[in-house]
């Protein structure tokens, strides 16, 4: 297949529209099921180069879930705890422990539950049968891999009543060294990033703490692939091999630390019991459920547990989570990983990334006010690297 027509662009007003090879040559996909979009195609091609990267770094398959062309989260294949499945809806899935790639998915998808509504998917590997029966259940617009089993292709072409979105890409296909795009009618022409991240990169530590174990590195390595295609400027969260927490898209670098670490806490708080154990309502749908603890956690502009309000969601009224109990509970979290794709300014954005239990940190550094950051970092006793490398993406 040379090119694909698709039904538009970005907007429905922006036609026609098509993906092809500048060079004539074949596109490096198959279309098993649907009819992918413009903004599809954008989200699972970045997806995929993530998923890709973080397999070739750490060795283990890799699951991303894509909204909008930045991922909500990426995540490894480790095993969930007993308290994770719950809080990512994934603790009655048959299997899971044995599949990888299903706890890769599962971790991405559960990260970040509201942003990850109808989101693209890329993995890592071959979608097995225990993967795509967790992808079954969930609201996605449509999937990338290099390949799927006749039973889990069974299963993903019965979403959407059989259009659901499914590509298989060439896993040996690399793109030129050279990448171009137009805006307003006039070409860009750059260097495609092949930056290559791993542990090499996390060698120079400047701060007095120089303690960077293994898990740290892994979990760092995960959120700098993860910042490489998420839209600046971006911070990453990252613990236990997933990223927990992106901000992406803003101007501030606090900005981005505060909605990182926000999403990040978010996570951390649907795996405590008071949350864990609402009485939720047995017929309220899981994208309701996601939306009510997301209330629940962060006080939005529902009052979940308020008289006349609590009784659409619950068998019975439960007791609020207040603002002391997710200190108390927050306070106990260390260990979490957090990078930067640009250096930064200020140590509030380490305060910040601190209260969300971050320990260890990756940025280029580069700032004229590094010195005041990497101060912060020894009074809060953490690790920072300078990487030396800016990953803006746009």
């Amino acid at each position: 297949m040379k090119e694909f027509e698709l039904k538009y662009g970005c907007n429905p007003n922006q036609k026609p529209a098509m993906i092809y090879m500048r060079d004539g040559s074949d596109l490096p996909i198959e279309i098993l099921s649907g009819k992918p979009g413009y903004i599809n195609f954008l989200d699972a091609f970045n997806s995929w180069q993530l998923v890709k990267e973080v397999k070739e770094a750490t060795g283990l398959p890799a699951a991303a879930s894509f909204k909008h062309v930045s991922p909500t989260s990426c995540a490894v294949g480790v095993k969930l705890s007993d308290k994770l499945k719950k809080a990512c809806f994934v603790d009655d899935i048959d299997g899971l422990d044995e599949s990888p790639l299903a706890c890769a998915y599962a971790r991405a998808r559960g990260t970040d539950r509201m942003s990850s509504f109808g989101d693209f998917i890329a993995l890592s590997d071959e979608c097995d049968l225990t993967t795509a029966l967790v992808i079954k259940r969930e609201i996605s617009d449509g999937i990338i891999a290099p390949g799927y089993t006749p039973e889990a292709l069974e299963v993903l072409k019965s979403k959407k009543k059989g259009n659901y979105n499914i590509i298989k890409i060439d896993k040996d296909y690399v793109p030129n060294s050279e990448e171009t795009k137009d805006v307003f009618g006039i070409t860009f022409k750059q260097g495609r990033n092949n930056l290559k991240i791993d542990g090499d990169m996390l060698k120079n530590i400047v701060t007095e703490n120089k303690d960077l174990p293994e898990s740290a590195k892994r979990d760092l390595i995960i959120a700098l692939i993860t910042l490489k295609y998420t839209q600046s400027n971006s911070v990453c969260f990252a613990y236990d091999g997933q990223a927990i927490g992106v901000g992406a898209g803003q101007q501030s670098r606090i900005h981005c630390t505060r909605l990182a670490g926000t999403k990040a806490d978010t996570w951390q708080l649907r795996q405590c019991d008071k949350v864990l154990s609402l009485p939720f309502l047995p017929t309220l749908s899981r994208p309701d459920r996601d939306n009510v603890i997301d209330g629940y956690i962060n006080k939005n502009e529902e009052d979940v547990c308020a008289e006349g309000v609590w009784q659409k969601y619950f068998t019975t009224r439960p007791e609020p989570l207040t603002k002391e109990e997710a200190r108390e509970y927050l306070d106990g979290i260390d260990g979490v990983a957090v990078a930067s794709d640009a250096f930064f300014p200020f140590g509030d954005n380490i305060q910040r990334a601190r209260l969300s239990g971050a320990r260890y940190v990756a940025q280029p550094g580069g700032s004229i006010r590094d010195d005041a950051v990497i101060d912060e970092c020894n009074r809060q006793g953490m690790v920072m690297a300078f990487t030396g490398i800016r990953l803006f993406h746009h």
